[in-house]
């Protein structure tokens, strides 16, 4: 039990890094005009049961936050995702996003680029610019930041299996515009383990990629320190189906497997681990979602104090992007989707969530018309502005409800945990990366994290059959007279000129000099010294080599990869 004492002492440390921290010019009262503490905690002078678990924001376990001021520093950095079509058509966007007040981008890349296929390929028929912007070289990427200064905007981009060579485009992009790289903030996904857990876009056996993103990590280290080379994402394997533990559970694990990858390439655990991130879900369960994020934050921390060796606050900090839940949306009564983001990302904002992207309501139909996306962006707009939220860090913090879901979700993650890694063997598995990531491998080869996800699935699908888990507008209150939304349409235009584009850059540019870059990196992959690849791919991108030609000459060293089938 944490005695009057000991709660008292957290108060005054929290009370010294508030002051000292600087914060918004902004209004702290609520509508009323009654003022707000920054924090609220235990009466002065009295005990809790198990406080040092919930703490004050600002310190060790972060269970209520990483910054001791919460939102009153800095807001929620509003990202929203977007892409589509081409690069043209994206960009137009992404400037739409930026003037109304968006605080960063984030790329969506269409089905072939997602998969390392040029938009010629013939994999590509019929995909190129659907789900998100095709890329198939480092000229799409001079494209779709046409206008946007690359030094003074953060970017995310959304995409693992092909990830390095899409960053290196975007390398080669900024310094087209002049744009010293080694001053770029931004994140890239990179996060392989989740492909084979949930989303499937993988182009190499799990090895291959680790040695890639292992380079990205010891680049992205030494040359350009701001930029997070990890996004390790819960998001897809949430919308896959999985709990909201499990969600937790299986994304910590790994980033567990990712803290393992740097140590094996004698990388400092407190130089590295800041640049990793992290991307979840935020489901409609409200205050499950709420639950979840604080666990995360708490596990983590203490994970990499006491497990990893992190010895600053900065390397045991859990730092998020938040998505709503797109398979929370229904394409019946899709006007009740806003209401469903709105609460999705009100949970987000109250867990503490560092980025946040708000769906559109016609996501469930087709990629967002113009008027879609600016709804979604107001609906953060009016959370920042309107409600009050930010004025009070984890106002939900010793909630008996809250408090109680987040011990639950916490020891059902670290249950999950064990479990890993004895199905690697543990401690004694040997593994030359470590044990949770040993864990992590054997649980993809086998399959069992694809039949965890699969079984919670169909329990929750059982539960919406038997209406013991009710939808509005699809097995509850079902009449409507709303009528049908008029949807973004991408044209077949787009794949044809796509592809007319890309001919005329392969008949443009200097063959030899893409021969001998295509040359240099299969010599880099083979060479048993295994060198970083990151500059020889950059090289690559910056004489014009296509993501499929990058891509697949890597892959006749590194092989494919065929999940087995499992009923």
């Amino acid at each position: 039990m944490a005695n009057a004492e000991d709660i008292e002492a957290g108060r005054a440390r929290w009370q010294a890094r508030y002051d000292a921290a600087r914060t918004r010019d902004a209004d702290f009262t609520t509508l009323s005009g009654e003022p707000v503490d920054p924090v609220y905690g235990p009466p002065p002078g009295t005990g809790q049961p198990g406080f040092e678990r919930i703490g004050w924001p600002g310190e060790f376990p972060f269970t209520r936050g990483l910054h001791p001021t919460g939102y009153r520093g800095r807001t929620w950095t509003i990202r929203q995702f977007a892409g589509f079509g081409n690069a043209v058509q994206t960009n137009e966007r992404y400037k739409m996003i930026l003037a109304s007040g968006g605080g960063g981008l984030s790329v969506a890349f269409d089905m072939p680029t997602l998969m390392g296929y040029d938009s010629d390929d013939p994999h590509a028929l019929g995909e190129v610019g659907h789900c998100g912007v095709a890329i198939d070289s480092a000229a799409d990427m001079d494209v779709l930041f046409e206008g946007i200064p690359l030094g003074d905007t953060t970017t995310s981009m959304t995409i693992s299996g092909p990830a390095i060579p899409v960053f290196c485009m975007y390398l080669a992009a900024a310094e087209r515009q002049g744009v010293d790289t080694a001053t770029l903030n931004g994140t890239l996904q990179t996060d392989i383990f989740k492909e084979y857990i949930a989303q499937k876009e993988w182009l190499y056996p799990p090895e291959p990629h680790l040695r890639l993103i292992g380079d990205l990590m010891e680049y992205c280290a030494a040359e350009i320190p701001a930029f997070k080379p990890l996004s390790v994402s819960g998001y897809h394997i949430r919308e896959a189906g999985a709990t909201a533990a499990q969600e937790l559970a299986f994304t910590l694990a790994d980033g567990f497997g990712y803290v393992e990858l740097g140590l094996s390439r004698g990388l400092d655990v407190d130089a590295f681990a800041p640049g990793l991130s992290f991307f979840f879900d935020a489901h409609i369960d409200f205050f499950e979602e709420i639950a979840k994020f604080r666990a995360a934050r708490r596990i983590w921390a203490r994970w990499m104090r006491d497990t990893y060796g992190a010895t600053t606050a900065k390397a045991q900090w859990l730092r998020f992007h938040t998505q709503t839940a797109g398979v929370s949306l229904t394409a019946q009564q899709p006007y009740n989707n806003v209401v469903r983001t709105a609460v999705e990302a009100l949970s987000a904002v109250l867990g503490g969530t560092n980025s946040l992207h708000t769906n559109a309501l016609d996501e469930t139909l087709a990629l967002p018309t113009e008027q879609s996306a600016e709804i979604a962006l107001r609906t953060q707009q009016v959370l920042m502005e309107e409600t009050g939220v930010g004025n009070v860090a984890d106002p939900l913090g010793g909630s008996y409800y809250v408090e109680a879901l987040t011990d639950r979700i916490e020891a059902e993650a670290e249950r999950t945990f064990a479990r890993i890694r004895a199905m690697g063997g543990g401690d004694t598995a040997g593994h030359p990366i470590g044990p949770m990531t040993s864990g992590i491998l054997a649980g993809i080869e086998s399959g069992w994290f694809s039949s965890e996800i699969a079984e919670s699935a169909f329990r929750y699908q059982q539960a919406l059959e038997k209406d013991e888990k009710r939808i509005v507008g699809v097995n509850r209150h079902t009449a409507t007279v709303s009528g049908e939304l008029e949807i973004l349409r991408i044209s077949h235009e787009v794949e044809r000129e796509q592809r007319r584009a890309l001919a005329d850059r392969r008949a443009r540019r200097d063959q030899a000099a893409v021969d001998t870059a295509l040359e240099r990196l299969l010599a880099a992959v083979r060479d048993p010294a295994r060198p970083n690849l990151i500059p020889v791919i950059l090289d690559a991108a910056r004489a014009e080599a296509t993501l499929g030609e990058i891509c697949g000459t890597m892959g006749r060293e590194f092989g494919t990869y065929t999940e087995d089938p499992r009923f």
